[in-house]
């Protein structure tokens, strides 16, 4: 189910993309001669007007085909080719895919802020939300919660020790329920859906700055669904796609840095393999989770496009300004060498962080 999914958030991401530079090839006049849905072969196709509008066999993606894109026979002659169109056209049409996957995170955002979004409350959201619980957020390594069986995730319904009995959701609380008796605890948790008893008992020496205090080691925070209201939704949504355009565009600009440096831990990058089980978890947490995941990627489609690198849209539009500079075209021999070596490159960037994805699955 999980590649299914991952699967149609790719055809959707890409169909989206391609859609943009369709809209704005039509609206510059230019001849579209096909828009698709997956690669061929072809399975069904309908010519409406001048384009033909195709669904074909290989589900993975999408594509415009704009006459004069790619050097053809006639598309010099042709005014309504590609490459005939003004430069500021042709830019506008490039930068479009990447406008449109940016658009369409921020109408995920949005809905996914409606809809509800669980994370840690504060205090005050916790008295208030109806479906708040106490989450363990974090385990220290050889701590008495890690030897006990506790882990990242799970959720503490109640805590017994010595004949008093803790079922709320507040975690200053509960760790005052753990400072305050000497005794084994037993506490119930829920994991994947499963009701666990473990027994552990605190420790000192457990927590650095504070080797006097018991502790069991864990992170602890109160979380639960917050949504925000119709009218604030679209406000609150804008904010955060920029929050997290801008939070990509640093960590890409780090990554592409120390790559150039070779100095890149390409161990901490996701591939094909390594996204696709993180839409597969998100799915699992509910629509809602799944949403907000697919508009990161949508994000992070948008920038890695702008990249000036060839196969991208971000190296098509470094040609053509440097075309609108020069007022030339741009030697064939020299753009298919550019984009021959580009390509090569980034097929094996590809490779490396997709054996990355398959080896932290095998280990």
């Amino acid at each position: 189910m999980t590649i299914v999914i991952f699967v149609l958030v790719l055809v959707a991401l890409i169909v989206v993309h391609e859609f943009g530079h369709f809209v704005v090839a039509k609206l510059s006049k230019m001849r579209v001669d096909e828009f698709g849905i997956g690669y061929p072969p072809k399975a069904y196709g309908k010519k409406i007007g001048e384009t033909e509008y195709t669904l074909n066999w290989l589900p993975f993606g999408g594509f415009v085909k704009i006459f004069g894109e790619d050097p053809e026979p006639g598309a010099a002659r042709d005014p309504r080719a590609f490459s005939s169109r003004p430069r500021i056209l042709q830019a506008a049409v490039l930068v479009a895919g990447i406008g449109m996957n940016l658009l369409f995170a921020y109408l995920l955002i949005t809905a996914t802020l409606t809809m509800g979004t669980t994370r840690a409350l504060s205090v005050e959201e916790a008295k208030s939300a109806p479906d708040a619980q106490l989450a363990v957020a974090s385990v220290l390594a050889d701590s008495p919660a890690a030897r006990a069986g506790l882990a990242q995730g799970d959720i503490i319904i109640s805590a017994e020790s010595e004949g008093v009995l803790y079922e709320g959701t507040d975690p200053e609380t509960f760790t005052q329920l753990i400072t305050e008796h000497e005794g084994p605890i037993t506490l119930s948790v829920t994991r994947a859906d499963e009701v666990k008893e473990i027994l552990v008992t605190a420790e000192s020496g457990v927590i650095a700055a504070e080797p006097e205090r018991k502790a069991l080691g864990v992170g602890l925070a109160t979380i639960g669904t917050v949504s925000v209201a119709l009218w604030e939704a679209p406000i609150q949504g804008a904010i955060l796609t920029w929050e997290l355009t801008k939070q990509t565009a640093v960590a890409l600009f780090h990554f592409f840095a120390a790559l150039f440096t070779f100095n890149a831990d390409l161990s901490q990058v996701s591939g094909p393999v390594g996204i696709a089980g993180a839409v597969g978890n998100a799915s699992s947490n509910g629509l809602a989770s799944l949403l907000a995941i697919t508009a990161l990627i949508s994000i992070n489609l948008a920038l890695i496009n702008l990249l000036p690198v060839p196969a991208l849209d971000g190296g098509r539009l470094l040609f053509v300004i440097i075309e609108a500079i020069t007022r030339r075209p741009i030697h064939p021999l020299v753009a298919n060498t550019f984009n021959t070596v580009g390509f090569a490159l980034l097929i094996l960037l590809m490779l490396v962080v997709t054996a990355n994805d398959i080896f932290r699955i095998v280990s």
